[in-house]
Formats: C-alpha cells, sequence, structure tokens
C-alpha cells in the first residue's frame, strides 16, 4: 500500500447502466436468490455486456480520483447473492420464503447440505479488474455471517457450524482473489447489526476463519441498508462494533454521513484503521468538497491520518450514474483538501 494519507476508496457497488440491468425491478429488492431476469442482456451476450460496464465503472473511479477502487460489482444482483448461491449445499432453485418483522416476504435459498466451495465464483472478476487498471484494487465477498442470516437452514441446525463452513469457503475464494492481484479484501457484514446477540456469540469467530492467512489489507464492512432500500430514520450507533476490535480485519468500514453517528464510537476500534461513511446516500445533492472535508475532519478528532480512509456510506448501486460520478470526484477533492492542511 502507499503511503498516502486519507486514501479514498468505495464500499463495493457502483450504478450499473440501464442497458445492462432493470433498474426499476433493482429498486424493489436486494435479492438472497438469483433472479436473472433482471438483466436486460441475454444470456449469449451477458458476459461481455457485464465486461464492458465494468469497464466504465474503473474509469469513472478513475476519473473521479478515488485511490482504491473496486470492479463496481457489475456482474452482482446484490452483494452477496453472486457468491453465496454458487456454493454447495445450497439450493437456490426451491427457495424458501422468510418473513420479516413488518411482515415484508422474501424468497432465500435453502440449505440442504454441507456448504463446500466447489469453484471459483469471483477469480475472474478480480482477473479482469487487475487488467484494466494500475490503481490500488479491491474485491468484496459478503461475509460468513451475514450469509448464515439469509438463509433458511434445513441442514446443520447448528448456525455457528454452518457459519464457519461458510467461513472456510469464503477464505478458499479470498487465497485465490490475493493470487489474482487483490490489494485489499472486503468481508460485507451488514447483519451483525441486525442480530448482534447472535453475533456476539460467534461473528468475531467466523470472521476471523474467513481471514486466516490473507496477507493484503481486510476490511470489514457494516452498515444500516442502502439508503435507497431502508426507509425511516436510521439510528446513531452500532450495536455490534467494539467487538471488532478483536477482529484479523485490518480496517473497519462504517457509514456515518447519513445516521450522523456520534463518532465517539472510534475509540472502540482502535488500533484498527477505519473506513469513514462521509458521503450521504441518501442525499440526492451531490456534497461539496468542503462539506467532504468537514466530515473527514470531524473523524480526524478521533483518529490519526495514517488510520483514516473517507469512503461512500455504503454501496452506490442505487444512485443515478451522474450522481455517483459527482459524490465521488468530491471525495476525492475532499480528502485532497485535508490531506494539504495536514501538510
Amino acid at each position: 500500500m502507499t503511503s498516502t494519507l486519507l486514501q479514498t476508496t468505495v464500499v463495493g457497488s457502483y450504478p450499473q447502466p440501464d442497458w445492462l440491468i432493470d433498474r426499476k425491478m433493482l429498486s424493489k429488492i436486494v435479492p438472497r436468490t438469483r433472479i436473472r431476469e433482471i438483466w436486460r442482456v441475454s444470456e449469449p451476450y451477458l458476459e461481455q455486456a457485464q465486461d464492458d460496464a465494468t469497464v466504465l465503472a474503473i474509469r469513472d473511479m478513475e476519473r473521479a480520483g478515488i485511490d482504491i477502487i473496486t470492479d463496481g460489482e457489475m456482474r452482482r444482483e446484490s452483494y452477496s447473492n453472486r457468491f453465496a448461491t454458487a456454493l454447495e449445499g445450497i439450493d437456490d432453485e426451491n427457495p424458501a420464503e422468510i418473513v420479516n418483522s413488518t411482515g415484508q416476504k422474501t424468497a432465500v435459498p435453502r440449505v440442504v447440505g454441507k456448504i463446500r466451495r466447489s469453484k471459483p465464483v469471483e477469480l475472474r472478476d478480480m482477473q479482469f479488474l487487475r487488467s484494466n487498471t494500475e490503481r490500488l484494487a479491491k474485491i468484496t465477498l459478503p461475509g460468513p455471517f451475514t450469509m448464515g442470516q439469509q438463509v433458511k437452514d434445513e441442514f446443520y441446525k447448528d448456525a455457528e457450524a454452518m457459519c464457519m463452513d461458510y467461513a472456510a469457503a469464503v477464505n478458499e475464494e479470498a487465497q485465490e482473489l490475493v493470487k489474482a492481484g487483490a490489494d485489499v479484501i472486503q468481508l460485507d457484514e451488514p447483519w451483525l447489526r441486525n442480530n448482534p446477540e447472535e453475533a456476539k456469540r460467534y461473528a468475531v469467530k467466523v470472521i476471523n476463519r474467513a481471514l486466516q492467512g490473507i496477507t493484503v489489507p481486510t476490511v470489514v464492512h457494516l452498515c444500516f441498508g442502502y439508503a435507497a432500500v431502508v426507509t425511516g430514520g436510521k439510528p446513531t450507533g452500532y450495536a455490534f462494533l467494539p467487538q471488532l476490535a478483536d477482529s484479523l480485519a485490518q480496517q473497519i468500514s462504517i457509514e456515518s454521513a447519513q445516521p450522523k453517528l456520534d463518532l465517539g464510537v472510534l475509540k472502540d476500534l482502535a488500533p484498527k484503521k477505519v473506513m469513514l461513511g462521509v458521503i450521504d446516500l441518501a442525499d440526492p445533492e451531490v456534497e461539496t468538497p468542503q462539506k467532504i472535508a468537514d466530515r473527514i475532519r470531524a473523524g480526524l478528532k478521533y483518529l490519526s491520518p495514517d488510520k483514516l480512509l473517507p469512503a461512500p456510506d455504503c454501496g452506490m448501486k442505487y444512485l443515478p450514474r451522474d450522481t455517483a460520478f459527482g459524490k465521488l470526484k468530491a471525495l476525492a477533492e475532499g480528502a485532497a483538501i485535508v490531506r494539504k492542511e495536514l501538510g
């Protein structure tokens, strides 16, 4: 990693073009099962179209001035389902239906056998990203705890044992992604805050299994959900956060711009680096670089400059593309303002 202070990065996703995906359908759901009808391009040409969209996302991030980029997750229907449904032991064709506390029904895969990774899932994604940029490159994987919360278990009857097998699968994939040129590996674990009591029992254990032996910087991302999907106000604090100080991850990614998080929680994460959300994805306006700089300065009251990586609150998948680009450009320019002040 370079020695640049306040390296800017993204959480993962970038808006998929309208010609690639049915964004109206996308806006209604964060799918757990595969939803192939969401793609506008037919199967024989889909991979080529996804490649083209990936190049557009890479170039946008580069043009915006972001230091650590991703492939924009152009090939994914959601942050988790591409990897989670590709594992052995998962029945995605005959899903179960779960109902949440608000009565909303969601189709989820069924776990019908031992979870194993039988083939690479994101390896080509990483190879393609690496061959199309000279920037530092990050790739994301769904975390084992979150994947365990997004299925109907009909095999293990033991959530911790199931998540340990998810963790082993994630670890195998991550090892290959590092060999393919990943500079950073990120685990997306938004469900840590949905079920904090269960998380306190074994989440750090399964995260550590997933990150075991990974030789590049690693991140655990938490959030309160996509701004476009989560209605109502967001909490101003995390129910599960200080526990991650005991994880192997070198960086913890949290959103703070939209929920107006009390940044005093950053003290609980020492000595970790923090990917700090300084872009509010619920705000349709593009922030000014000065506003971004103010949010970074607020974080620097609790973190030294070498420990803070400015980023959006969450993935940018649901934003209009011009808005996403404008926000990333403001992010890079805001970080540059503060970097100059630091000398």
